[in-house]
């Protein structure tokens, strides 16, 4: 398995695809094109299998000194075996390289999955948005971690 930086679209498909089947609200294809064609401060990195096919996916963006984690997904099938714990290590590694210096995303406060694994990689609550996701409604917990270096 390998991890890199998309660079163009050719994979879109397959990250729209695994996107859709992870959330509830997931972001349109349109949305992640405008993001890769228009944006110096996004990222799409990407976990391979040794087949080539996408396992899992991080989109951020590294604002001056800040990494925004904005959705990360691990296909169903290839859940609970360290994919994201891999995949957001490289992406903090990363973010360290160009000079960011802190991290941070939202969740949903009902997925224990991803509370326990952002947890185990040294984030912390540090406030919440009441209602801020839909289908269903619920709240969002924003996290937040000091120092990229691991």
């Amino acid at each position: 398995m390998g991890i890199e930086r998309l660079t163009d679209e050719r994979d879109l498909d397959a990250i729209v695809a695994l996107e859709a089947q992870s959330f509830t609200n997931p972001w349109s294809r349109e949305t992640l094109e405008w993001e890769l064609r228009n944006s110096d401060v996004t990222f799409v990195y990407v976990l391979r299998s040794d087949h080539g096919q996408i396992v899992a996916f991080c989109v951020c963006w590294i604002v001056f000194e800040e990494l925004h984690i904005n959705t990360l997904a691990v296909s169903p099938g290839e859940r609970r075996r360290g994919h994201a714990t891999r995949l957001l290590r490289h992406v903090m590694a990363e973010a360290a390289s160009r000079n960011a210096t802190r991290a941070t995303l939202e969740v949903r406060a009902s997925n224990t999955a991803a509370l326990g694994l952002y947890e185990r990689l040294g984030f912390r609550v540090a406030a919440t948005r009441p209602r801020y996701y839909s289908q269903p409604e619920e709240d969002a917990l924003i996290l937040w971690r000091e120092g990229l270096n691991l």
